[in-house]
């Protein structure tokens, strides 16, 4: 276990689950020393568990996961010690929220023409702020397929192949950039993503890369090339080989490395806070984490 998780989600997140305060706890429950909660594009969390901390033997680094494109391709980069007070991340938010509230209509839509169905009154009560996730629609479908009966369902269900986490993995399933009910939302750049943390005083570090980019390496290097000052190459998204993959590629051009599990709770309930193997690294990464925020 280690005694630090940089990238935790609470329920400012869509797909998160737990209050602030509540995963403060749950940090301190497994020892954690250092954490951040890194919601989507969204930074409300920061300020209570901060306060919450307070008189406890844990600190916060403020965070935020932006969503962001580099050419055709989606992205989450982590901006560390940002100043979550800028009033330029609640604009970001927004304009997010308005998109996704008319991306999860087309999202539905979608997912019924496939064959998967489920209760509108269920999605309404799971629904925030309008938005309706894939991860929302898969505990929806799990919920109205009573008997199990539904062949597109069957791989998250108990001992299925897709059952360890079985709403996110629906989401990637279907959801996903390049599947079936992919709704599109018109993310920033990743070059403005990099520069709205930089102005803000934190470090952008690139979120789970072996989800989505693989080991594409002139994909790696383009990013890198925008200005990525970090990987996070200890993730409960990384393979051992993915992961020795990204350390030495982050050593090589000299980067940070970073871990977190990207805990979220019910979305992703074989994830948990702190159980990731960094390699008893943590004191390293946070000192050098530290170090280049205060420089």
């Amino acid at each position: 276990m280690s005694y630090i998780d940089l990238h935790i989600h609470s329920a400012y997140s869509n797909d998160g689950e737990f209050e602030p305060k509540v995963l403060v706890d749950q940090c301190l429950e497994r020892k954690i020393k250092y954490f951040s909660i890194a919601d989507h594009n969204c930074v409300k969390a920061i300020h209570e568990a901060k306060l919450y901390c307070k008189d406890k033997d844990i600190e916060i680094i403020p965070a935020v996961e932006l969503d962001c494109i580099i050419d055709t391709v989606n992205l989450h980069v982590i901006g560390y010690g940002i100043d979550y007070q800028s009033s330029i991340f609640n604009e970001i938010e927004k304009n997010i929220i308005l998109q996704e509230q008319t991306a999860s209509q087309k999202r539905i839509k979608l997912i019924r023409e496939l064959g998967i169905d489920f209760s509108d009154e269920i999605i309404a009560d799971l629904s925030k702020n309008g938005i309706v996730t894939g991860e929302m629609i898969a505990e929806a479908a799990m919920q109205f397929d009573k008997e199990h009966t539904n062949p597109l369902l069957k791989s998250y269900y108990e001992h299925g192949s897709r059952s360890d986490n079985p709403y996110v993995n629906f989401y990637w399933d279907y959801c996903a950039q390049g599947k079936p009910a992919y709704a599109e939302v018109k993310f920033i750049k990743l070059q403005e993503a990099i520069k709205v943390i930089e102005e803000n005083g934190g470090i952008p570090v690139l979120a789970h890369p072996g989800n989505n980019i693989k080991e594409n390496g002139a994909l790696l290097e383009a990013i890198i090339s925008c200005g990525i000052k970090g990987i996070e190459v200890y993730s409960s998204y990384h393979s051992k080989k993915q992961m020795l993959f990204y350390k030495e590629f982050a050593l090589r051009h000299k980067l940070l490395l970073t871990c977190g599990s990207d805990f979220h709770g019910k979305t992703k309930p074989s994830i948990s806070i702190g159980y990731l193997n960094c390699e008893n690294n943590g004191e390293d990464i946070i000192l050098a984490l530290k170090g280049a925020l205060n420089r």
